[in-house]
């Protein structure tokens, strides 16, 4: 599979931060990576997290419903990464370094876009993962709780009293990134188990997401709704863009959450960063 036009021969890297677990970085890590290869492009996969190792079990879930069903559907190459075990520091962050930067030689002439995805707490590893990202996609649990991954906020008058430790980190990266002659990373914060109801709390968290994007420059775009579906589809390794393989009939539910989808694809925006791709036929 090839890309009909391709602006730049270096994979662009898409990496799924925040360092609070229980954000959804995986399912829209692997989401994310099944809609651009269902678009046409060629993708890979790695998982900085493989203690954790839920996108790895995702991809391997993947590969055994191919296995036992005959269905074909898009199995990017994929990459588990577990943090160093050597005693020394020093060492043990040069292992780190030399595991991600030769994943990362290995699959990048070949594919358009690497996705990956970072642990949910800071370690060498995950700030290793941001300093790579060409795209940074932070999911964010729709709470006031959660925003303190982002900011400190006043409880009384919710004005934003300073960054949070992980917004610092990933200005650090990159401001590094562009020191050493590389693009300002995108960063896009997307709002994850968004209620279906517009409660005083849902306004309130977006009024400060609103005023925290435009202080801290990143992207805001809705996420994925709290749905029974995602932890269905992730046991057989399946995506919602998936579903046409089993041959059932999409609920209303389920359509809306495929928009969801859509949606932080058209944020990423995949065509201007690497052309039009011509999707794969069958």
């Amino acid at each position: 599979m090839t890309s009909a036009a391709t602006k730049t021969d270096k994979a662009h890297i898409i990496v799924f931060g925040n360092e609070k677990g229980g954000s959804g970085k995986s399912t829209s890590a692997m989401h994310t990576a099944i809609a651009l290869a269902r678009l046409g492009y060629n993708i890979a996969t790695i998982d900085l997290d493989a203690r954790q190792g839920t996108l790895t079990r995702y991809m391997q879930n993947r590969m055994n419903y191919s296995d036992e069903t005959y269905h074909k559907v898009p199995l990017p190459p994929h990459r588990a990464i577990s943090q160093s075990i050597k005693e020394n520091t020093a060492e043990q962050k040069a292992e780190e370094r030399f595991f991600i930067e030769t994943a990362l030689y290995e699959l990048t002439p070949a594919h358009d876009f690497i996705v990956i995805d970072t642990p949910g707490t800071d370690n060498h590893l995950s700030r290793l993962g941001h300093s790579c990202a060409d795209t940074l996609i932070t999911p964010l649990n729709d709470s006031l709780v959660d925003i303190d991954v982002l900011a400190r906020i006043d409880p009384k008058t919710h004005e934003i009293v300073q960054p949070s430790v992980y917004t610092l980190m990933v200005e650090e990266q990159n401001l590094q990134k562009i020191e050493d002659g590389g693009l300002p990373m995108h960063w896009i914060v997307m709002r994850n188990r968004l209620s279906r109801q517009n409660t005083k709390n849902s306004q309130t968290v977006g009024r400060i997401l609103e005023k925290l994007s435009n202080q801290l420059g990143f992207e805001l775009v809705p996420g994925f709704g709290e749905r029974v579906i995602f932890r269905e589809l992730f046991l057989k390794g399946l995506t919602l863009l998936d579903l046409k393989e089993e041959e059932t009939p999409l609920t209303l539910s389920q359509l809306a959450a495929r928009q969801e989808v859509r949606q932080l694809i058209c944020a990423i925006g995949p065509e201007k960063i690497k052309g039009y791709a011509k999707p794969p036929t069958g």
